[in-house]
């Protein structure tokens, strides 16, 4: 055992050294020139061709002011809200600083606790690195200034030297660009506010315009921003520092401070593409919000300019053309959001993020979240269903042929034959969008006239969670979904329009999906900065599974909902989508080289809340088939102008055909149809109702996809590929419980011979 003698003797020795190194340190360490750190240059934004989009900012932002002008009220709001002994400490917190080295040591993230002093060190006089080297000189440093300047001083230079946001640093800015005020103008309750927002703007901002996720929401910062205020209002009454009379005052009314202000330059789509460009920058690196708008870096984009003014272009087109505010008080309030993503890359070529910022919109219409997307997200239950089965079919997938009741308001069951109910206990019953009785028809039928209730049942019988998987593994991310309910199967979801198309362009991939992103690269001083790698294509959907989505969404286009795109031209396939109470509508379309979101919906501009778009456009209801699709459509013409159509894959024949519980078992009938004579006037003729062929008799008319089961002379029929009808002289079916059935009629009979009906017609 070593001796009392040896043991004291070791300490003595480390605390003497320890001392040693500390006093050696704090005497080699200086107080570095503060002008240095006033340095500030712009932010340079790139086209995806190289050219310069814009330059952001003409340096910071930010007017010194002197003690006196700042309000006694800010003072206290800082020094009760971050540092309660600041004129008591020696300028640093030995507890707060060992708590953060001993974090970083580990790998963890930094932690607060710095005293004003040291901030006021940090934003002056070093970088923002979050190292061990720098903790230790902020801690010397900080010790010398607060010897050797004066309190109120260094008060001054944190104040003038914070960031608010917004491009504002310093209290004489951040008063200017939230309240329109010099800072000797400042309220007490706004200077609460404005305290709030140096724990840090991108979630205290109540507009919420910078947020980095997607717990920073206008909504979500508001509500942080007035619950810190009310805080910090309260802290100042326990320091003494607001009288009983001052401190109930303050609490009268949250001052909301002025929205956010186009600068120069940001106008029309530019502000958008900033925005989401820079939002990528912070997320994908360790530069945060306070050193990015110091300027300096220069940032290569995805954007291309041609699409991005084409899908500009194509809003205003028919905005005006549909649209008039100024004559229908329900064409008020209407917004736009759309985005365009490269299948099988992951890059986004262009944006519509509303009106400008010019406008007073800072809302990014195409990279928020908070839009229902409604029947747009049926082809991910669909795709669920082809990849996992349902509970009956022993895990095996289901073909888009399986049958399911299309009837309006209808029973859902869960997996074990019950009724789903609502909260009160009742029965739920699923909704269509009309009345219409279409009795069994195939998912294929369902989706190309978006009838509700087949999906409905369908995403129970696969496991909403299955279908929330195969949308995440899509490209939506977690935060977006709605709760696991019956309703989740048609589009209770809200995730944005670049995420909407990013998740299609996943089925235009045949199944790969890539992460979208607008930023290629960062460099700073001729340097190229690290984490802007391109993201790497992952297998979302067997292949089979995707091409078979596309073909079924082709026939949307072709021959339901989506009918306004064909105007297009060319190959391509798509989704409508309308939500409850008409409060938004999208259509989702892609071909092989792109793919497009479009969302309409209206929204208060105090409280952000959707309204109802019955009405809008002096129709009874908007659809997605309607305003979007023709957004979508004059968007897709300009940005594939020269390209060619190589179409699709063909989708091979997937899954087992089961039906829905229920389904009548047609039996052979001998029934009248009617034929047509020379003065339209109907005559029976006898027709004949048959069971459908099976899969493996039906590949010569390119089972189960191609338009090409071609009847007899007079029956040209779209068979699978096409319409329920069986050609142009095709025999019509006797009901509509089994309208996909052979449509084998007269001669001359227009019917709706379904998914065999051109073979004998």
């Amino acid at each position: 055992m070593p001796s009392w003698k040896l043991v004291s003797g070791l300490f003595i020795g480390f605390v003497g050294s320890l001392m040693a190194a500390i006093g050696i340190g704090f005497a080699m360490v200086e107080v570095p020139n503060e002008n240095l750190a006033a340095r500030s240059q712009n932010n340079v934004y790139y086209w995806s061709d190289k050219t310069r989009m814009v330059a952001t900012g003409t340096g910071v932002n930010r007017q010194n002011v002197s003690i006196e002008q700042i309000p006694k009220a800010m003072r206290y709001a800082v020094i009760s809200a971050e540092n309660k002994s600041f004129y008591q400490d020696s300028g640093v917190d030995p507890m707060g600083i060992l708590r953060a080295v001993a974090n970083m040591a580990r790998g963890g993230q930094t932690q607060g606790g710095s005293t004003i002093t040291q901030q006021y060190v940090k934003n002056t006089y070093l970088s923002q690195d979050q190292t061990l080297t720098r903790k230790a000189r902020e801690m010397f440093i900080s010790i010398k200034v607060g010897a050797k300047l004066d309190k109120n001083k260094i008060l001054q230079g944190y104040l003038n030297t914070s960031y608010f946001g917004r491009g504002a640093y310093g209290i004489q800015a951040a008063a200017q660009t939230y309240y329109g005020k010099d800072a000797e103008d400042l309220e007490p309750t706004e200077c609460a506010v404005l305290a709030a927002l140096l724990k840090g703007p991108t979630y205290y901002d109540p507009a919420g315009a910078q947020d980095l996720d997607k717990s920073a929401t206008p909504t979500a910062n508001h509500k942080r921003s007035e619950e810190r205020w009310r805080w910090i209002l309260g802290e100042m009454h326990k320091d003494k520092h607001l009288t009983d009379a001052e401190y109930q005052k303050a609490l009268v009314k949250y001052p909301e401070p002025d929205g956010r202000k186009a600068t120069k330059s940001m106008t029309g789509q530019i502000s958008y593409l900033v925005d989401t460009a820079k939002r990528y920058v912070l997320n994908h690196s360790d530069i945060t919000e306070a050193q990015f708008d110091q300027g300096g870096y220069q940032i290569y984009t995805t954007f291309d300019k041609n699409k991005v003014n084409a899908l500009s272009a194509a809003v205003k087109k028919i905005q005006k053309t549909r649209l008039d505010p100024k004559q229908r008080e329900k064409d008020k309030y209407v917004q736009f959001g759309a985005a365009s993503v490269l299948p099988d890359d992951g890059a986004i070529v262009a944006l519509y993020g509303g009106d400008g910022y010019e406008k007073g919109h800072f809302t990014n219409n195409a990279d928020t979240s908070g839009v229902p997307v409604g029947s747009t997200w049926k082809p991910f239950v669909l795709a669920a269903a082809m990849q996992y089965g349902t509970y009956r079919s022993d895990g095996q997938g289901i073909s888009p042929l399986s049958k399911y009741n299309g009837n309006d308001r209808l029973k859902v069951k869960n997996q074990d034959g019950s009724d789903v109910l609502k909260k009160d206990g009742s029965v739920f019953y699923q909704r269509n969008e009309s009345p219409r009785q279409w009795g069994y028809i195939t998912l294929r039928k369902a989706m190309e006239q978006s009838v509700n209730t087949p999906f409905v049942q369908l995403g129970m019988d696969v496991g909403m969670s299955k279908v929330r998987d195969v949308a995440k593994a899509s490209g939506i991310l977690d935060a977006s979904f709605a709760t696991l309910n019956p309703s989740f199967a048609i589009g209770t979801s809200t995730p944005s329009a670049i995420r909407m198309a990013d998740a299609y362009a996943t089925f235009a991939a045949s199944g790969k999906h890539v992460d979208p992103y607008s930023v290629v690269s960062v460099k700073k001083d001729g340097q190229e900065l690290p984490g802007f790698t391109k993201p790497k294509p992952t297998r979302a959907l067997p292949e089979a599974v995707a091409d078979n989505v596309t073909a079924t969404l082709e026939n949307v286009i072709q021959n339901g909902t989506g009918q306004n795109a064909r105007a297009l031209g060319r190959t391509a396939a798509g989704k409508t989508g309308t939500t409850d109470s008409n409060k938004s509508a999208w259509f989702v379309g892609y071909t092989q080289q792109l793919s497009t979101s479009v969302a309409m919906f209206r929204e208060n501009p105090k409280d952000h809340e959707l309204l109802s778009m019955n009405g809008t456009a002096g129709v009874d209801s908007i659809h997605g088939g309607d305003i979007p699709t023709l957004v979508w459509t004059e968007y897709m013409k300009a940005a594939l102008k020269g390209q060619n159509d190589p179409g699709f894959p063909d989708a091979p024949a997937i899954g087992t055909v089961q039906h829905e519980p229920g389904l009548p078992t047609p039996t052979p009938t001998v029934s009248a149809t009617p034929s047509p004579t020379p003065s339209d006037t109907p005559s029976p003729t006898p027709s004949k109702t048959t069971t459908s062929p099976s899969p493996s008799a039906s590949e010569s008319c390119n089972f189960p996809w191609g338009n090409k089961c071609n009847g007899s002379t007079n029956g040209n029929g779209n068979g699978i590929g096409g319409t329920d009808s069986g050609g142009t002289d095709g025999g019509t079916s006797p009901s509509p419980t089994i309208s996909e059935t052979v449509g084998d009629g007269s001669t001359r009979g227009n019917g709706n011979g379904g998914i065999f009906g051109g073979q004998n017609g």
